[in-house]
């Protein structure tokens, strides 16, 4: 008997501590629970900008080839032997300086026969032409004496000529390249000597797209520069295309950098070029950065004060907006935010509507080149 309640005893001692070890569990897994639900996530530390409205100056982005505005290949017009190269590469050489000369000593051997007979035929002009006047002359005699004089005069400028083709002569001045022939060889007509540049003032070849050709009107400044973003070079339209190219749909421009300082631009050069337009006042604009892409359109986070347990806190709600032109770091805001508002700059990644936001402006993003901002340098 005694045995029986003790089993008992042992049995229902089990079921007790059974039933508390459930309960236990199930208490703490509901104040677990309600902690976490409760709890107040910390700020998130943020650096925030302002919507502003700013004067926008709108431009036309383009990708163009520099090129001198004076610059050629170098050639000789006749055939001959080179007899001495008289420039350096990278020289800088004046307009008339002779640059290659081809031996010419056949030519300058000639020249003295055909003054001789030069003289001669203007000796026998002159006597002609006293006797014809004396009556002792006939017109055919005069007319005779005439053209010989004529011939020899054609064949003396003729053979001038052809010295003056001997020597290389810079067409302007500038700076020559590397060059192509040495002293000895044999040229024929149009054999390249070297690259001649005047480096002073460049052209620059872009093309536009015909939907905005219209904007684009001679006079007007352009800003260029190797690298997107950093375009310290200004130039200004003196050129455009009549007609639209119906392969690309692109139009041709030219434009011109009348100040080339020390060079920094060489001809065959890429080039990013902005065709500034004309002002547009009350543009709204935030950085870059604080536009974020999604499937369902862009959006920004602005920033809003709430009471919360009485204090004030400030809270990132997400904002549909609709997005215009880019220039530089900021982005035109056509619809969402209106000026004045504050909006997340950086540090999106780890927010979501409502989150409450510390700012820290320690470091302005709207001062950082937003080429290195999206690459996250």
């Amino acid at each position: 008997m005694k045995r029986r309640i003790v089993v008992a005893l042992v049995f229902i001692l089990a079921i007790g501590l059974c039933a508390g070890l459930i309960w236990f569990n199930f208490f703490r897994d509901k104040m677990i629970t309600q902690f976490f639900a409760t709890m107040q996530q910390p700020p998130q530390v943020i650096s925030a900008a302002k919507v502003e409205a700013k004067t926008w100056t709108p431009s036309i982005s383009a990708i163009g080839t520099a090129k001198a505005a004076n610059g050629v290949e170098l050639a000789f017009e006749t055939a001959g032997i080179v007899s001495e190269i008289k420039f350096k590469a990278n020289q800088n050489v004046r307009q008339g300086e002779v640059l290659v000369q081809l031996d010419d000593s056949v030519e300058r051997a000639d020249i003295q026969d055909v003054q001789a007979n030069v003289k001669t035929a203007e000796s026998s002009f002159e006597r002609a032409k006293t006797l014809s006047s004396r009556g002792y002359g006939t017109e055919a005699n005069l007319d005779q004496a005439s053209a010989l004089l004529a011939a020899a005069r054609s064949r003396l400028a003729r053979l001038q000529a052809t010295i003056e083709q001997k020597a290389l002569k810079a067409p302007f001045s500038g700076v020559i390249g590397i060059p192509r022939v040495d002293v000895g060889q044999y040229l024929q007509p149009g054999t390249v000597i070297a690259s001649f540049q005047d480096l002073s003032s460049m052209k620059v070849d872009f093309t536009v797209p015909e939907q905005r050709a219209g904007e684009v009107r001679l006079g007007q400044e352009i800003h260029l520069g190797t690298t997107e973003g950093n375009l310290p070079f200004k130039g200004r339209v003196i050129g455009k295309d009549p007609r639209v190219d119906p392969k690309t749909r692109l139009v041709a421009v030219q434009a011109l950098v009348e100040d080339n300082k020390d060079g920094a631009i060489l001809p065959g050069q890429f080039l990013h070029v902005e065709v500034i337009l004309p002002e547009q006042p009350n543009v709204m604009t935030v950085p870059q950065t604080a536009v974020i892409a999604s499937l369902y359109g862009d959006y920004v986070y602005t920033i809003d004060e709430e009471q919360k347990d009485g204090k004030p806190v400030l809270v990132a709600k997400q904002v549909f907006v609709k997005t215009g032109r880019r220039r530089g770091g900021a982005l035109e805001i056509v619809s969402g935010v209106n000026a004045g508002q504050q909006v997340v700059a950086s540090g999106q990644n780890k927010l979501q509507s409502g989150a409450a936001v510390k700012i820290d402006n320690t470091i302005d993003v709207t001062k950082l080149d937003a080429s290195k901002l999206a690459s996250g340098q």
